[in-house]
């Protein structure tokens, strides 16, 4: 998702990397939460082309994104 664009915050946050002040980690829950639906929509897409790829022939991230 780096190589993409996407925020490295925006990123750190999906992955459940918080910061270790427990109130603040409480305030920021749904930080960048635009951002994550989109890059996570991003990758579900991905996923799906994955699937449903019957020629065998893999196509990154980055290229499905450019094409798309």
């Amino acid at each position: 998702m780096n190589e993409l664009g996407y925020n490295a915050d925006v990123i750190e946050r999906q992955l459940a990397h918080v910061p270790s002040d427990k109130v603040r980690s409480a305030y920021n829950r749904a930080e960048h939460l635009a951002e994550r639906r989109s890059m996570m929509q991003a990758w579900a897409d991905y996923l799906d082309g994955l699937k449903a790829d019957q020629d065998g022939k893999v196509e990154s991230l980055r290229q499905r994104a450019i094409v798309n």
